[in-house]
């Protein structure tokens, strides 16, 4: 039985396809966005619009942004020759809140998973493999402490090895099976400072 009329019902059933929204969640949002004034739905819908719209991958680090390339590898304040490869712009987003970190980053989009389907040819690597061609001293291996992580870890730490760049991987102090994005800034900054070259 229905208990809301149609529009409200089809209000909550949308909110509940994003993720960690489960049915109370979605309801609780929904009469929130209800009873919001007008002007500031409108701008809220504008938003999600607007971003889902003009936001594309960094041309050097493949992060989420709005221009050509992203805040970070625009900033002359940053070390180019030390990159941080990450799976996801959410693990960027949790390193940059350390404040400590002074490099730049490469956004993979995704790990190794032969499980799922998902290839070497599948993630950012020749991207990678062509911004090492540049004057590069350091690449910092930053992935999720999961199988697959591991598994891109090694990967990356093979094809990057004979081009004698550096290649350092986090250290340990990031719990195995944790999501970076779900890490306190802490814990993040000492596995950065702890980093061990593979």
């Amino acid at each position: 039985m229905d208990y809301f009329s149609e529009g409200i019902s089809q209000l909550i059933e949308q909110l509940q396809v994003l993720p960690g929204i489960g049915a109370k969640s979605a309801q609780r949002l929904a009469f929130h966005i209800i009873s919001m004034p007008e002007e500031k739905v409108d701008r809220l819908s504008d938003t999600l619009k607007s971003v889902r719209k003009n936001i594309r991958y960094c041309s050097e680090c493949f992060t989420l942004t709005d221009s050509e390339k992203c805040p970070i590898c625009s900033s002359a304040k940053r070390n180019h020759r030390m990159i941080m490869v990450v799976e996801t712009s959410r693990d960027l987003a949790a390193y940059e809140k350390t404040g400590k970190y002074e490099g730049v980053y490469h956004v993979l989009n995704g790990a190794i998973s032969p499980m799922l389907g998902i290839g070497p040819g599948d993630i950012r690597l020749k991207e990678l493999m062509r911004r090492l061609e540049g004057d590069v001293e350091e690449v910092i291996i930053a992935t999720n402490s999961t199988l697959e992580g591991e598994t891109t870890a090694m990967y990356i730490s093979r094809l990057v090895k004979p081009t004698g760049i550096r290649v350092t991987r986090i250290a340990n102090g990031v719990p195995v099976g944790g999501d970076l994005e779900n890490i306190d800034e802490v814990t993040l900054l000492r596995a950065l400072e702890g980093r061990t070259v593979l």
